[in-house]
Order: C-alpha cells, then structure tokens, then sequence
C-alpha cells in the first residue's frame, strides 16, 4: 500500500507546484488589481476634489461684480441714524428678493429648529449670534473631563444657515426697535453698532444662571457655554497637578481635591457623575494614587432630594448610589456665601427648622448651577415692554408671540421665554360664554367639548390636560345629570389650575418649540400670499414630553412619556448615548461622539489640559 503512494508522490509534488504557482499568479493578479483600483480611485478622487477647488475658485472670481452696491455702503437710518445693512455681501444684484425678512437672534437649540423648518422661499432669513455654531448642551459635562472631545459638541452655523440659503452676522444683539422694525447690533471686533431690519423677529437668546443673590459667584464655574467647559477642564487638572507636587501641604493639597457643586439638578449631577468617573478610573491610572484618598466631591441641593424634576424611584436610585461612591450629597442647604476658598451654607435644624445650622466647605473647585435667569439683551427687551411683568423670562402668548406687540411680528422662545399661564378658574364665565350655546348655565357634553377646544386655544399649557374630554366629564358630573353645572365646572377648573405648570427650560422644549415656529411662520407666509388670515392656519403651541434622562456615572437613568422608569444597568448607559446620538444635527458629530466614546473605552480620558 505504501509502496504505491510512494510511486505516486512525484505526481502529487508536481500537481501541487503546479496549483502553487497558479495560486501565486492569482494572488499577483489579486495584488495589481487591487493596487491599480487603490491608484485609480486615488487619483480620480484627487482630481474629482481638484476639479471642484477649480470650480470654488471660478467662481469667487469677479463675485463682487454681482454684490448689490447697497451691500458694501449700507444707508442710514434708524432713530440713531446708523447703518441698516438691508443687503449683504452673498446676495446678487441678478436676484430681486421681495420675500418677508425673517430675523433669528441666538445659534442654540430654539433658533436652530426653526431654521431646519422653514421652507427656503418663504423667507429672506438672516441669524444674529455671538457664536459661530451650534452646541449640544446635553454633553457639556462629558466635554468638561476629556470624555469627549469639545469639537464633537459643536457645528458651525453657516453649514446650517447654508441648507436654508440663510444669511449669518457674528456680531452681538443689543436692541430692538419695534417701531422701525429694526435690530440693533454690534461688531465684537470694532465695537461698531449697525442695524438689521426685520419683518418678523424671534428671539432665542437662552438663559444665564440664576444667582439668588449669593455673594461671590465670581469665584465659581458656570457651566452653559463651551468656553465654560474649557475653563472647567483646565481648573480641573490644574488642581490635580498642582496636588501631585511634593510641595504642596498635605491641607492644601485636600482642599484642591474638594469638588462642590452647587445645585442638585440634572446638570450639577451629571457634571459630578462625570468628574467622580474620571477621578476614580482615570487619577489612580496616571497620577499618584495616594491623591485619590484626598479626593472629595460634594453636591449641595436646596431640595429634598437632587433630581427632584424626576420620579421619586430615579431621584432614591441616584442618591443610593452616589452614597455608596462616597460623593456627599447636602440636602435642604441654603448656599449664603462663596469666598476664595470657603462655600458657605445653611442646613436644616431636625431638631428645631426655625434655626438652620451654618457650615462651612473648603473647595478647591465650585460649580454653580441653580435655575436660570434672563440674559442682558432679553431684560432690556422686557423693560421696554410695559405688557413684561415675568422676573426670569420674556412672556409669551399661545402661539409662542411676544406680549407686548401689536402686530404680532416677535416671537420668543427656548430659555428666555414663558408661555403666559393664567388661572383659567378666573375665566370660568368667558368659557361658559363661549361654550354655553343655549345659554342655560349648564355646559352638555357637545358644548364641553366645545368648551375645551376653547381652553387649548387660550390657555394652551392645559391641552394635555384636556386631551380625555370624555373621562374628563364623567369624572366631574358628580350628580349624572349629563351636563356640567357652574359648581362642578368650578371645580374642574380648579384642579386643572393645580396640574397646569410653566413649562421648564429644557433643549428639548426648545427643540420642540423651534420646529412648531418654523412651521407656523411658513404656514403664515404661504397664507399671506393666498390672502388667508394667520389665525386659520395657525394652532396654539402644544408641548408633548418626550421623557428625561440624567448620566449617573457609567449608567443612567430616564422616565419616558409612556410611563416607563429606566433606572441603571450598563444598557441604560448606552440606551442614554443612543438618544443622544440620535439627536446630533450632522452626521460629522455622530461620527465623532462615536469615534471620542471608543477612544475612551481603549485610551481612557484625554488628561491634557487646554
């Protein structure tokens, strides 16, 4: 048997040297396939890429042929006699532009949903910011520690504003003049103001933070701008290294590891789940680890519990687990003064609540975030309103209109608006009017319906409330009579009062409310043309709660509009990136959250201050 595989191993030995060297053929040809493809694809690309910085160059020679004259010498007016820039440098004198002016003050989440709404000949659309791009506020903490990087937060606006063949001034608004219809602005760089004219208005300017009168904010980080989570980062490792040097006191080098953040809210929680992640995996990785003994981080809130917007199961599930990380969480605390190195604050007294107990908390780091006010330019704008009487935002009616204008040309919406939300027990008899069609004093359940319709119209902050009419009814006709006597409407009313709330300044009450105005705006411009009144095309604001989330440190939690309560597990963290992820305005940043999240699962945090 041996001897005839052995006769027959010439054979093998020359059949396979034969299918080696056609192998080895095929795998050349594979090889110059494959290199002639990557060198043709190259080079088609390089002057694909080439041919279009061609056509780029092309035709920007000679643009300013075609730029109105208007454009390079603005004329004068305004009560201040001062340039109005009716035209810029990217319009064309081949382009007659007779469309209404629509002008858009702010770059954040209200001002950017509006944009993407508008249909582009409705408008000639012209966005006023100090800021060159959109941010993704949600993220802010992460960017604060190196978990992602700042750019992955931002879009620059003129690719926005290109979509919507939109016009963008950099320059800082500073006045309005309803009367004229004009914006008045200001160049950062010359200090020079100028005006913007407008048809329509609105006004997205967002919030700073609130301050309580608290002395010595000066001495804290805020954090509602990139440029605040730079200097957060900076701060941050500053301490860290200036702990790790031999010199420094064993006291000194404690009170730089004590992080405190002022405000228990969604934003002081993460920014703090955040920091405790990065001190815990990332400082005994690359700094000595004897620092980590020294490390503190402290969360003083003025409410019962951090996290009080949420159910109560997600605020206890958050508090459980930052006590067993040992991040101090300070609760019923009042902060009275911040100086250099020292919070201090009023506690609750158990034993006797008329008499707080005052403490004091060396830091070395203090974050400030507790509830917002109005910016400059939007407190400007409600003192020369007389119809303006909100302390914290500019006040608006149902559909989203500012109060205080006539003609209904300004908007406001986002952080520096509130939805006017009177008591509609106040109004009974103008609903029972309204509603009361056989004027009998009672409301059947035809005219309850109608009665709501009403209510939405007017008060639109209750229409959730109203959307079960039917249940609404049988729960209120106590005696079952089939109709709704004054009393028991009375009584309706009241409670629907109780459940009606201010809507909170949130991005996604921005987003939402950004795209009902884009809408709403091209609705009207398309119904001016067909001769249609504003008010048939036009229906009241109706906010639809989405859910919320909160980053807890390597998990998260949630509470969703359908009911369900996401409460921890490593899925809720990535079902928290996912949502987020999703809601990026471009593709680039969804790339890069992508690429910034791996990067951290391999490298860890980049630890390089900025």
């Amino acid at each position: 048997m041996f001897s005839g595989v052995r006769a027959r191993l010439p054979a093998i030995y020359q059949l396979s040297r034969t299918y080696a060297s056609a192998a080895a053929k095929k795998k050349s040809k594979i090889a110059k396939y494959t290199l002639v493809g990557v060198a043709s694809g190259s080079a088609l690309g390089a002057a694909y890429h080439l041919s279009k910085d061609d056509e780029v160059i092309n035709s920007a020679v000679g643009a300013h042929l075609t730029v109105p004259e208007q454009a390079f010498k603005p004329k004068l007016g305004g009560y201040k006699n001062l340039p109005v820039v009716s035209h810029f440098l990217d319009d064309s004198v081949h382009e007659e532009n007779t469309k209404p002016r629509l002008v858009v003050i702010g770059s954040g989440w209200g001002a950017v949903s509006v944009l993407e709404q508008l249909e582009k000949d409705d408008y000639n659309v012209t966005l006023i910011s100090e800021n060159n791009y959109f941010l993704f506020t949600p993220l802010l903490p992460s960017a604060t520690v190196g978990t992602l990087e700042m750019r992955s937060l931002l879009e620059p606006i003129r690719k926005i504003t290109d979509r919507m063949k939109a016009h963008f001034l950099q320059v800082t608004a500073k006045d309005v003049d309803f009367d004229s219809k004009l914006v008045e602005v200001t160049d950062p760089a010359t200090g020079k103001d100028f005006y913007v004219p407008y048809d329509k208005l609105v006004i997205a300017v967002g919030a700073t933070s609130m301050t309580h009168g608290v002395e010595g904010l000066e001495n804290t980080f805020q954090l509602k701008t990139i440029q605040d989570a730079i200097k957060i980062r900076r701060q941050v490792l500053e301490n860290l290294e200036v702990a790790a040097l031999p010199t420094t006191p064993p006291e000194e080098r404690k009170r730089l590891l004590s992080f405190v953040v002022c405000g228990g809210g969604p934003t002081g929680v993460e920014f703090a789940a955040e920091l405790f992640d990065t001190l815990n995996e990332d400082l005994v990785r690359w700094f000595p680890k004897v620092l980590r003994e020294d490390v503190s981080v402290t969360i003083i809130q003025s409410r019962d519990h951090i996290l009080n917007t949420f159910d109560t199961s997600i605020s206890d599930y958050a508090e459980k687990k930052f006590d067993r990380e040992k991040i101090k969480i300070v609760t019923n605390a009042r902060v009275k003064k911040i100086d250099e190195h020292s919070v201090h604050y009023t506690v609750k007294n158990a034993g006797d609540p008329s008499n707080p107990e005052t403490q004091q908390l060396p830091y070395g780091f203090c974050l400030w975030s507790t509830g917002i006010s109005m910016t400059p330019f939007a407190r400007n704008i409600s003192e020369k309103l007389e119809a303006q009487k909100h302390q914290r935002a500019l006040v608006t009616d149902g559909t989203l209109k500012l109060k205080g204008i006539p003609d209904g040309s300004v908007y406001a919406i986002g952080d520096c608006a509130t939805i006017e939300n009177p008591k509609m027990l106040s109004h009974i008899m103008d609903i029972c009017e309204a509603a009361d069609k056989n004027k009998d004093g009672s409301l059947t359940f035809d005219e309850f319906v109608e009665a709501g319709q009403y209510m939405c119209r007017r008060f639109p902050l209750a229409t959730t409330h109203l959307s079960k009419m039917s249940d609404l009814f049988k729960k209120y006709d106590v005696d079952n009579s089939g109709t709704l006597e004054i009393d028991e409407l009375r009584v309706l009313l009241t409670d629907l009062d109780k459940k009606t709330t201010n809507l909170p300044a949130t991005a996604q009450v921005a987003n939402q409310q950004g795209k009902y105005l884009g809408k709403s705006i091209s609705r009207i411009a398309k119904a001016s043309r067909q001769g249609v009144s504003e008010d048939q095309v036009v229906q009241p604001f109706a906010y639809h709660h989405l859910g919320s989330l909160a980053y807890l440190g390597n998990t998260a939690v949630g509470e969703f509009s359908w009911g369900y309560k996401m409460v921890g597990g490593l899925w809720a963290l990535y079902l928290w990136r996912s949502v987020y992820w999703s809601e990026q305005v471009s593709l680039r940043t969804r790339l890069n959250l992508s690429i910034d999240w791996t990067k951290g699962a391999i490298w860890g945090r980049d630890l390089s201050a900025i």
